[in-house]
């Protein structure tokens, strides 16, 4: 039986990322069929030393020397380090190959954002800085960043969690409260989690009161769903005058 049959994933350990693709996440999975046969294809029979600072050298690759990880033992799955790979391994891993396997990732998510985003997301794929899109329904951007619970840790793992935030960080307050009214059950946790983060939290006073319908819906998601948001969410959501909200 070939052995490689039996591997699910790839688990690709990249370290620190150059600032020339800042959104490329330190650890990503490979986990689609064709890619990992491509992968497969090329992994090394000998194990290759991963750098290091420290005046060693770490055969890390070897399962014989490996570090601890919660699969070291499982057949499924296969940890590549950061280390220095031989090619051909080297170019279908490169980070900023257009015709690598990060940058596969990255389109599938690009074209996987709403029509709105779409295009703000395909140049924040190809590693451009675009600013975020104004006049937009917000809604589409927190329901956006809340499929990131249900994606793979692939290569563009760090992007759906930064491009949606930057969107949801530039708009005013107001409009952010239109659209927890507006989105569905995996925007409001990503409603949530955007009212509790730094992001908002870091706002002028003035500038985080909502109406105490959004509140309320807020707060009473937090209470069943996100409790660790709970505090967070009650001392930094300031009241102001508005309608009561319902959500069915």
């Amino acid at each position: 039986m070939n052995p490689t049959s039996a591997v699910e994933c790839v688990r690709v350990h990249d370290g620190e990322v150059p600032d020339g693709r800042p959104h490329h996440p330190a650890t990503y999975e490979i986990r689609r069929p064709q890619e990992l046969a491509e992968v497969l294809a090329v992994w090394p029979d000998e194990p290759v030393a991963a750098h290091s600072d420290a005046g060693f050298v770490c055969m890390c690759w070897d399962p014989a020397h490996a570090g601890p990880s919660r699969d070291a033992h499982d057949p499924r799955v296969r940890e590549l380090p950061d280390a220095a790979r031989p090619q051909p391994l080297a170019r279908l891993l490169d980070r900023d190959s257009p015709d690598g396997i990060p940058a596969r990732h990255r389109a599938r998510w690009a074209a996987a954002a709403p029509g709105v985003l779409r295009g703000y997301a395909e140049a924040m794929a190809r590693g451009e800085e675009p600013r975020p899109p104004t006049g937009i329904a917000l809604a589409a951007a927190f329901t956006w960043r809340g499929a990131v619970r249900e994606h793979p840790l692939d290569a563009a793992s760090l992007l759906a969690e930064v491009a949606p935030l930057r969107v949801l960080a530039a708009a005013p307050t107001a409009e952010l409260a239109r659209a927890v009214c507006e989105t569905d059950g995996d925007g409001l946790d990503a409603a949530v989690r955007f009212f509790a983060s730094e992001e908002f939290t870091a706002r002028h006073p003035k500038h985080r009161r909502v109406p105490d319908g959004v509140r309320d819906v807020l707060l009473r998601y937090a209470r069943s769903r996100r409790p660790g948001d709970l505090a967070v969410l009650e001392r930094r959501l300031l009241r102001a005058p508005g309608g009561r909200v319902r959500r069915s």
